[in-house]
């Protein structure tokens, strides 16, 4: 309790604040795509949510370092693509396969071979790709729901201009819900709940959900959840155990992939902001984790009661809260997947055939936007790479 101070609970109340806002909305928007129950969407959000909370309750207390628990945005936002294409159950087993592979990477030392392995443009352009239709949707439900829409991305661009402790993103929410509050009747009518008792479910295991849901969701958490949360900490002077967060990240994923949850792993931007300097002196940030994981475990457990009134939001205003949440995302996924110039053709391919939604032999677009990628940067552009290098060496030799 000495180690309280009003920066790291502030830093802590922001991380917790936009891990549940945008990613329960995507979650909603998932579960709806794929036709699911009230009680299994319930639970999907009581899994990532207690399970994450957890892993940034412990993590930190233990090791003394801002590492802040929750689940994967981009991921949320990938099986949002996908939950159509299979059974509850059958996500389930794709979930606790998921989490076993990031425990093997984690116990056998394999995380930077293994993010290395496809490029991490190819990453970026296959998320960007599959983002694309979510910001679509953000500008015209601004314009369908223009009033709310315009006064919170007035406000997004105020607070980017000022530059305040509070991210833009969650004061345009927070403007946003507001004056959809005094605009909007909400009524949650018959979407209230009765008595919710979590239990764990029964996976359903097939090569089908492995390679397009497994294989993606794993290396999107590996390089847009624990790469980032990893590199915030060193940057940030700290020394943190990757092999043991990769791992435990892992272990967590595969206890709530039982209870329907995609994925508890270490939160990227989240880490981002409690590691920061803004959170207060060094060897007291690890609190501001700890208050973003009570934040996360209240919400989660609370969630058969929470979610009714989130579901009674027009759809535009979800569409909108899902565009905040992923505009920055978006834009770095972007930068990111054009940043190479001699990857301009493999990233182009990536995040095309990701966009398109495509399904070939069963298998999913954001595979074949993976090994297309990957197989034209390495075998095609480095090819033309190496040629053009042999023939700029021949002409300085002559």
């Amino acid at each position: 309790m000495k180690d309280l101070n009003n920066k790291n609970i502030a830093a802590g109340t922001v991380a917790g604040i936009f891990i549940i806002t945008g990613p329960t909305a995507l979650i909603l928007e998932a579960s709806s795509n794929g036709n699911f129950s009230a009680a299994q969407t319930i639970l999907w959000i009581f899994a990532v949510y207690v399970f994450g909370g957890l892993f940034g309750i412990f993590l930190p207390l233990y090791y003394r370092i801002p590492i802040v628990g929750g689940h994967t945005l981009t991921g949320a936002a990938f099986l949002a693509t996908m939950t159509n294409q299979f059974t509850f159950n059958e996500l389930i087993g794709a979930y606790i396969v998921s989490g076993l592979l990031m425990l093997v990477v984690g116990s056998l030392s394999f995380f930077s071979r293994l993010v290395n392995l496809v490029p991490r443009e190819i990453i970026s352009a296959m998320l960007a790709g599959m983002i694309m239709k979510y910001m679509v949707n953000f500008i015209i439900s601004i314009t369908q729901l223009l009033l709310v829409g315009a006064i919170s991305l007035i406000t997004f661009l105020v607070f980017s201009r000022l530059r305040t402790k509070i991210p833009p993103v969650i004061a345009a929410i927070a403007i946003g819900t507001f004056v959809l509050s005094l605009t909007y009747p909400i009524n949650i009518g018959d979407m209230v709940l009765g008595e919710f008792l979590p239990q764990i479910q029964k996976p359903d295991f097939n090569t089908v959900s492995f390679l397009s849901v497994s294989i993606p969701l794993a290396l999107l958490i590996l390089s847009n959840d624990v790469a980032v949360g990893i590199g915030a900490l060193e940057k940030n002077h700290y020394h943190p155990p990757i092999n043991r967060i990769v791992s435990l990240s892992g272990v967590f994923s595969v206890i709530s992939g039982f209870f329907g949850g995609q994925s508890a792993n270490i939160a990227g931007m989240a880490t981002v902001i409690c590691s920061d300097e803004e959170a207060g002196p060094k060897e007291k940030r690890y609190i501001g984790a700890v208050v973003a994981g009570v934040l996360l475990l209240t919400f989660g457990l609370f969630s058969w009661k929470l979610v009714p009134f989130i579901q009674a939001l027009p759809k535009e205003f979800i569409s909108i809260i899902v565009g905040f949440s992923l505009l920055g995302v978006f834009g770095k996924n972007i930068h990111e997947s054009f940043s190479n110039p001699s990857m301009k053709t493999s990233t182009t391919f990536a995040l095309i055939i990701s966009l398109s939604n495509i399904t070939i032999f069963n298998i999913s677009s954001p595979i074949w936007s993976l090994l297309i990628g990957t197989l034209i940067a390495r075998y095609i552009e480095n090819e033309k790479d190496t040629m053009e290098k042999i023939e700029n060496d021949g002409k300085r030799t002559a």
